[in-house]
């Protein structure tokens, strides 16, 4: 396991839409790893497969829940609405304003290649969204009301 580079703003891979997971192999197993421990040690809520360079449909969230690894994840219900800061790890020190739906239900496959369902409101229903937003080459500055903003030195303490 290993910590990779995050691709930021600017970086054409950010901007291709990724190819679907057809089998896990040792290979695929080790980026869902690394995806994990890159997210942990730059302390995100998810990262996508091609924040990290692979053009692959993976994402991986942890809102305090523990993780969550999506396979070819699809969104197959979404309810209500909210409007919060996002940030992202490919666009360091910057936050905007973006509405989401408050509530999002995905469809996807696991490390077994099993599919399940997955259930999540505020946070999670934002990262499903943001996440699964990568794999089709869309970041959330394109989504932001009020444009980009720089995060204080305050901000990034809490």
């Amino acid at each position: 396991m290993a910590i990779r580079e995050i691709r930021e703003i600017g970086d054409e891979i950010l901007t291709k839409k990724c190819k679907k997971v057809t089998e896990v192999t040792p290979r695929t197993t080790m980026l869902i790893d690394d995806m994990l421990d890159t997210m942990y040690e730059m302390h995100g809520v998810g990262l996508a497969a091609p924040q990290v360079g692979v053009l692959k449909n993976i994402v991986v969230i942890d809102v305090g829940e523990g993780p969550i690894v999506l396979i070819n994840p699809e969104i197959i219900e979404t309810d209500g609405e909210q409007t919060g800061e996002e940030g992202c790890l490919s666009v360091p020190g910057k936050w905007g304003i973006v509405t989401r739906p408050a509530y999002v239900k995905v469809r996807a496959l696991n490390e077994d290649m099993e599919e399940f369902e997955a259930e999540g409101e505020g946070l999670l229903a934002r990262a499903f969204c943001h996440e699964i937003d990568h794999l089709y080459g869309d970041l959330y500055v394109d989504k932001t009301e009020d444009g980009l903003h720089d995060v204080t030195a305050e901000e990034e303490e809490e």
